[in-house]
């Protein structure tokens, strides 16, 4: 079957921004300014999602905390990432440009954990050993829907307090009793955590469609289960999506860490592929290509298994005991498994485009994108822009290409 031409388009999102990072987080602090006392260790904890001025971010809380002559310290707030190692969490840190020399606050990276009281729940409650030495707690990251399932709270505050916070032996505990341990039982641990830790603030982060830093809030402790639904509602309303509901094709330039905790989100693609849980209903997708993995995964490919084929390419950058480490501590363990490993772009969309109905002929739907958190910019087939045709969010920016001339691998994405 030959290649359908490719035609680059634009649509548009979400735009609202924070152009000022430094000043809003200063703004945000000023109304919390007693709340840090002269003389104290402050933890600052940070995860490992790939966050817009993440480093800025941080590196602004801990200028505030020492403008109140108190001390900071970074703490890897991030469950089993980093192959569930102290060294492996900080470098995933330092992957993101979150050092020492660049906040100025050292980092204190070990897996050791305390036993809080854990009342009702079915589960022991864990928190971070060094965060718990320390005199306060301030827990940064960004609310977004989460890709294993829906409720009250998702990817957030109270998420990286309960599984971040709580490190592998949390996240281990948690997810044992899969998505209602996520959707029941993770909110109860973080509520407990709340009531008898060191926890003082949390910095809520929500992202436009565009990955930029729309809002920042600063949220005092005994605030955060309150306020955080409203904002993972705005990030809902926010997100990027695909412009159609259905492709027999999609291409997918990178996974990784970086990009969702899934390599690819599961919100864009429409898969969960967890046992038991009803899969989204848009979009369909019957073949789904990823090319590459992301530099900042360290090998880290969790998510794989949500592709039909891979490229050799991303095959070869697989570090399988941090995917493995990362997988086992989910109990998901459909997102492990390998694809098709087709040796290089091309191979990997012939084999795609041989799997379609013949009938199917040049109406091929298939679209091509830099990830799943990139949606600004994709291109796609005639038949996909035809569906699009009455979009006003949507324009064509340049004239069809064909994806492979002389070469093996798909052109840049320009």
């Amino acid at each position: 079957m030959p290649f359908p031409p490719l035609t680059k388009i634009r649509q548009s999102l979400t735009s609202e921004r924070i152009d000022d990072i430094q000043g809003e987080v200063e703004h945000q602090f000023a109304q919390v300014a007693g709340v840090i006392q002269p003389g104290q260790r402050v933890a600052i904890a940070v995860g490992s999602r790939g966050i817009a001025n993440l480093t800025e971010i941080v590196k602004a809380t801990a200028v505030w905390v020492r403008s109140r002559s108190a001390q900071p310290l970074i703490v890897p707030a991030m469950g089993s990432h980093g192959g569930g190692t102290g060294p492996g969490q900080r470098d995933v840190l330092e992957g993101y440009g979150v050092t020492e020399a660049a906040t100025g606050a050292p980092i204190v990276s070990d897996m050791s954990v305390v036993q809080l009281p854990a009342g009702d729940l079915p589960v022991k409650v864990y928190f971070d050993r060094n965060a718990h030495e320390a005199d306060a707690t301030i827990v940064i990251n960004r609310i977004k829907p989460h890709t294993d399932f829906t409720g009250t709270y998702e990817s957030g505050l109270m998420k990286m307090l309960a599984i971040g916070l709580g490190k592998q032996r949390q996240a281990e505990a948690i997810h044992l009793h899969g998505v209602p341990g996520l959707r029941q039982i993770m909110p109860g641990v973080a509520r407990q955590i709340l009531a008898h830790a060191n926890v003082v603030l949390g910095v809520a982060i929500v992202e436009n469609g565009y990955e930029q830093t729309m809002r920042i809030e600063v949220v005092p402790a005994a605030q955060i289960p309150d306020r955080e639904p409203a904002l993972l509602d705005l990030a809902r309303r926010s997100m990027p999506a695909l412009p159609v509901d259905a492709l027999d094709v999609l291409l997918v330039d990178q996974m990784g860490k970086n990009i969702s905790g899934t390599g690819l989100d599961t919100n864009i693609i429409g898969r969960k592929m967890i046992r038991g849980e009803p899969e989204f209903d848009r979009p369909k997708i019957k073949t789904l290509i990823v090319s590459d993995l992301t530099e900042p995964s360290h090998g880290n490919a969790c998510g794989i298994g949500l592709a039909d084929i891979c490229t050799r390419r991303l095959f070869d950058k697989i570090d399988f005991n941090a995917t493995y480490a990362n997988v086992k501590t989910s109990t998901f363990l459909e997102r492990g498994k390998i694809p098709i490993v087709a040796e290089h772009d091309r191979e990997a969309v012939e084999f795609a485009l041989d799997t379609l109905d013949p009938i199917h002929g040049q109406e091929i739907r298939m679209a091509r994108i830099r990830s799943t958190l990139h949606l600004s910019e994709m291109y796609v087939t005639s038949a996909v822009l035809r569906q699009m045709k009455d979009d006003p969010n949507v324009e064509v920016t340049a004239s069809p290409i064909t994806p492979f001339e002389n070469s093996n691998e798909l052109f840049p994405f320009g």
